[in-house]
């Protein structure tokens, strides 16, 4: 249910780029991408440390249907992929060195959390994870727009 919903949630930067520049492109693509792949960890690693919740609700979440530990598995996996895809749009011309080495580091990190949400025994890491997610996504948006925003004030002799 989060692979195929967290598509609709991730359509959002793909319909701003249409409603702007009148289609859609690869950098529109990319972040789509980005957003649909962050999702699964994001969400899984929620379910973990509420999984007794959505077992009583009978919502059929990874870690009720699948396991907690093929859920940690899939949270690596999608982590991993998502590890490229973040730091793409500095390849694509839409984020700057900031962004890339921001997405590094970012994504490093949320790499990390994936591994210890794995060899956990407690709900500990999941529940760090799933904040930091909230974090990550924010801070990946918050430097593309930073960096258009300074360039734009650069490009413009300061504004106005």
């Amino acid at each position: 249910n989060i692979v195929m919903g967290g598509a609709a949630g991730a359509f959002p930067p793909m319909i701003g780029w249409a409603a702007v520049t009148g289609g859609v492109e690869l950098p529109s693509i990319l972040l789509f991408l980005l957003i649909f792949l962050w999702t699964p960890p994001h969400f899984w690693a929620l379910a973990l440390f509420r999984n007794g919740d959505y077992t009583r609700a009978g919502v059929p979440m990874m870690p009720v249907v699948a396991g907690p530990d093929a859920t940690k598995r899939q949270m690596l996996a999608y982590t991993l992929v998502l590890l490229p895809v973040a730091v793409a749009p500095y390849f694509l011309g839409i984020g700057g060195l900031a962004y890339l080495i921001g997405s590094s580091l970012l994504g490093a990190f949320f790499v990390l959390c994936a591994v210890r949400v794995l060899r956990a025994t407690d709900d500990k890491p999941a529940k760090q994870m799933f904040g930091f997610s909230i974090l990550y996504l924010f801070l990946l948006f918050a430097l593309l727009m930073g960096e258009h925003l300074v360039s734009g004030i650069l490009t413009t002799g300061g504004g106005a």
